[in-house]
């Protein structure tokens, strides 16, 4: 089965992020596809490369990248909600005029449009948060 996940939460606000991730891991050691996983709302606090956990916590946004590459998973970070919260690629940080970027490896940033072809070509879109 092919899924589509979609995550509205923040990494450290909600079980939202943790969830999406535990059930993205089971998926694919069950066999599963990931077609995309789409962050929305809060959830693109999960793409900053600038969050540092205390060492006996858990790092999510280190755990989605490193599933991303060791899964070659698509890790897409709403752009309107990346830009209103201060995440930036290389080239939204040029393109607003900001010195400097922020997104975590293995993620990028797009728009809408990729949550609507994941819900298209996915099986089940499966959201975790609000």
């Amino acid at each position: 089965m092919k899924f589509g996940i979609v995550v509205n939460e923040g990494p450290y606000q909600h079980q939202a992020s943790d969830s999406a991730y535990q059930f993205a891991r089971a998926a694919l050691a069950a066999g599963h596809e990931i077609f995309r996983v789409f962050f929305y709302h809060d959830g693109v606090n999960n793409g900053t490369r600038l969050t540092v956990p205390p060492q006996d916590d858990r790092n999510i946004v280190e755990r989605w990248s490193e599933l991303a590459t060791e899964n070659e998973l698509d890790l897409v970070l709403c752009v309107a909600a990346a830009q209103r919260r201060g995440l930036l690629d290389e080239g939204e940080a040029q393109r607003n005029g900001k010195d400097a970027d922020n997104i975590a490896p293995g993620f990028r940033i797009s728009g809408l449009g990729q949550l609507i072809e994941a819900a298209v070509q996915s099986d089940r879109l499966v959201t975790f948060g609000d």
